[in-house]
């Protein structure tokens, strides 16, 4: 395990942190640290930088209540670098969004594939934005009631097609499902982060549940 002064920080004192969701490995913020920041960091375990336009000490969370819990930091191979993987609590952005990296720039057609974190992100950009001639503008707009409307619907339509064992529709239906819920989600300003925490929480408990089993 390297020690602090084995580092390279810069001709400032500082070294970028790159701070990334320990569970979605989303990129969060790139920030910087400087060796008192980063010793109460690994003290404190949580992430404090140092702010270069206040030129002090930051704790992250102390006025917004986002306090980032660190998993781990990794420098890169030529130690001027760091990664800190975190369990973050809140939004990551002074903006409220779940990360800083949220303006497109490019994106490669040959690459470009489907993610559930993408589909969310584009679900958030519609309740802020709501163009025109959109189905989730739409239900942005009639509000929760009809969301959970729907959601009541497809949940239906999921079991007929289970029933009746057509694999086809029952994906297509369970997509159709997915889809409700997480606009209920961003109405209601759950993410999918919240949900990936409780899945974990249950593992670690469906994981002790079964060691007590085998021990019996």
């Amino acid at each position: 395990m390297l020690n602090i002064d084995d580092l390279k920080f810069d001709e400032r004192g500082l070294i970028p942190a790159v701070v990334v969701d320990t569970y979605s490995k989303k990129v969060l913020t790139v920030a910087y640290m400087n060796k008192e920041s980063l010793q109460i960091s690994m003290e404190e375990g949580r992430t404090c930088f140092w702010s270069r336009s206040r030129q002090e000490l930051w704790r992250k969370g102390d006025t917004s209540g986002n306090v980032q819990h660190i998993v781990s930091i990794v420098a890169d191979c030529d130690r001027d670098a760091l990664t800190v993987e975190v369990v973050k609590e809140g939004p990551a952005c002074h903006l409220g969004t779940e990360s800083c990296f949220n303006d497109l720039v490019y994106v490669n057609p040959v690459y470009n594939q489907f993610s559930v974190d993408g589909l969310y992100e584009m679900l958030v950009g519609r309740k802020v934005n709501k163009p025109e001639g959109s189905y989730t503008t739409y239900l942005f707009e009639k509000g929760i009631d009809k969301i959970l409307k729907k959601i009541g619907e497809e949940c239906t339509e999921v079991i007929i097609a289970s029933k009746a064992e057509d694999r086809a529709e029952t994906i297509y239906e369970i997509a159709d499902l997915a889809y409700h819920v997480m606009v209920m989600m961003v109405e209601q300003g759950i993410s999918l982060e919240d949900v990936r925490k409780e899945l974990a929480s249950r593992h670690v408990i469906d994981h002790k549940v079964k060691q007590e089993k085998m021990t019996k």
